[in-house]
Order: structure tokens, then sequence, then C-alpha cells
């Protein structure tokens, strides 16, 4: 039997304000909490921004796109270890051990490598604006189309480095050594090259 007119229309007004109100609706999930991010550790040191690591051991880490801000790897060893679009911003590698580092399109302006190894490191599309690689070792290392704006290569060697479309606009290459280093397309716009062997004349 069906139900008089006027008990259909209340039991839909009555419905409708029950939907309204979440009464015939799920009751609400809460929040759950943010997980805290994963903190990768390697010999002891915690690889997070201004992580405080002087002399750590980190040959061969994996270090793909870690942000590393402000770090302190003075001294450290990072032979090998794989940098890729790291970012390393007003870090402090002063004297690490970077040989044959892993370093493409690392981001790491401000940062200082002062008498650091560099040795056949792989720096292609590294940013490194304001960086200082004073005193430096890049022998045979690759910074093939790197921007190198502003940066400080006083007394640094890169002798056989491949420079190809390198960008040196405003850099210091006091005294530095470029003997023997591929200058394809490389650009020096406003750099000192007073003492400098092998960088052109004719900027």
């Amino acid at each position: 039997m069906a139900a008089p007119a006027f008990l259909q229309g209340v039991t839909g007004v009555l419905g409708g304000l029950a939907l309204a109100v979440g009464l015939c609706g799920p009751a609400p999930v809460a929040a759950q909490p943010a997980s805290a991010p994963e903190v990768t550790v390697i010999n002891g040191c915690r690889l997070w921004p201004y992580a405080h690591c002087p002399g750590a051991d980190l040959r061969h880490a994996d270090l793909v796109g870690k942000d590393l801000r402000g770090v302190n790897f003075s001294g450290a060893k990072l032979s090998r270890a794989n940098l890729r679009s790291a970012n390393l911003a007003g870090a402090l590698l002063d004297g690490a051990d970077l040989t044959a580092v892993q370093g493409y399109a690392l981001n790491a302006p401000g940062a200082s490598f002062r008498n650091a190894r560099l040795v056949g490191a792989n720096l292609e599309m590294a940013r490194m604006f304001r960086a200082n690689l004073s005193g430096a070792d890049l022998t045979a290392a690759s910074l093939e189309a790197a921007r190198m704006n502003l940066v400080w290569f006083i007394g640094a060697k890169l002798t056989g480095a491949n420079l190809q479309e390198t960008k040196f606009v405003g850099s210091n290459l006091l005294n530095a050594d470029l003997e023997g280093a591929v200058l394809r397309y490389t650009i020096f716009p406003d750099a000192n090259t007073q003492g400098c062997n092998g960088c052109p004349k004719d900027w």
C-alpha cells in the first residue's frame, strides 16, 4: 500500500536534510600526519641539508638528486660518487677528493671546492655560479656546457679538460692552467685570464 502523498514529501525533505549535514554519508576520515622524510645515512653521515660530515667516506655513494645544500664535506672522500642533479648550494668541499665523480647537472652555486681533487670528474651541464675552485685539480674533467659564471679558478689545474661550450662569464682564471683543454665554443666574457696558461688572448 503506497504511503500518503504528504508522508512521501516529509520523507523526501528529511532525506535531503540528512544528506546536507552528512548524516547519511560515511564518517569523516581524520587527517593522517605526514610521514617524516627518509634520511640516508652512509658511514655515520646523515645526508640532509647542512649536514656536518668533514672527512666522511662517501666513495661510490648514490647521491642522485639529494638536497645537500650547505653541507660540510671538507676533506671528504667522494671519489666516484654519483651527484647527478644534486643540490650542493653553499656547500663546503675544500680539500675533498671527488675523483671521477658523476656530477652531471650538479647545482652548486656559492660552493667552495678550494684545493679539491676533481680529476676526471663529470661536471657537464653543472651550474656553479660564484663557486670557488681555486687551487682545484680538474685534470681531464668534463665541464661541457657548464655555467661557470663568476667562479674563481685561481691557480686551478684544467689541463686536458673538456671545456666545450663552457661559460666562464666574469670568472677569475688568474694563473690557471688550461693546457691541452678543449675550448670549442668556450666563452670568456669579462673573465680575468691574467697569467692563465692556455686561455685565449682575444677576450
